[in-house]
């Protein structure tokens, strides 16, 4: 209590200055006084929480960009990863039409069955060497056979049909001997799937 009195007598001599003040030099000296202590309390106090306002507001802003760009990657990853399992499952659907070379055997008794189920004669049936490409062979067979028009086109139509890849080229077509008959001589061309040396090395 006596701190206080001794305070409240320091100021006295600067209270009463301003009670022999002027109305409107009161008035100002309140107006100064209420503005500094508005400004040091808005200063100390509310500005360094605006200055963290704004910052955890642009440090959200950044956050949900990344995240609108984070989730458009991830929606392309997913239409990648589609496209990629459509791309496998071509992949083994055409590999199934390029045969292994243990199939071919196989192969080439479907093609002979395919003429002889429509009645025309195999005279030749003689595979040709392999012609090497990038991931795959060639495999032509020479192939003679005697029947009518309408069986050759039938043969034909079957070999076509089978599910691996058999192409029939350089097709000509004579008259027998006998002249009862057509001699068709033709090249079939089937695949056969070929696996490097870095592939297996990967396998």
């Amino acid at each position: 209590m006596k701190k206080f009195d001794i305070s409240l007598k320091a100021i006295e001599p600067l209270l009463e200055n301003i009670g022999k003040l002027s109305k409107v030099h009161r008035i100002m000296i309140c107006v100064a006084t209420f503005i500094v202590i508005t400004g040091s309390f808005f200063y100390f106090l509310y500005l360094p929480k605006f200055e963290k306002l704004d910052k955890l507001n642009s440090d959200y802003t950044s956050l949900e960009n990344k995240l609108v760009s984070i989730k458009t990657k991830a929606a392309q990853l997913n239409k990648y990863r589609e496209k990629m399992k459509t791309a496998e499952a071509n992949y083994k659907i055409a590999m199934k039409a390029l045969p292994d070379k243990k199939e071919i055997p196989s192969l080439l008794t479907d093609i002979t069955k395919s003429g002889k189920d429509v009645g025309l004669e195999f005279l030749l049936f003689q595979p040709e060497a392999e012609i090497n490409k990038d991931f795959y062979a060639e495999i032509p067979v020479s192939i003679t056979v005697a029947g009518n028009y309408h069986y050759v086109g039938l043969f034909f139509d079957n070999v076509s049909r089978l599910f691996r890849i058999v192409n029939i080229k350089d097709i000509v077509m004579t008259l027998s001997s006998e002249g009862n008959r057509l001699n068709t001589d033709c090249t079939a061309v089937t695949y056969k799937f070929v696996e490097t040396e870095e592939k297996k090395e990967k396998k």
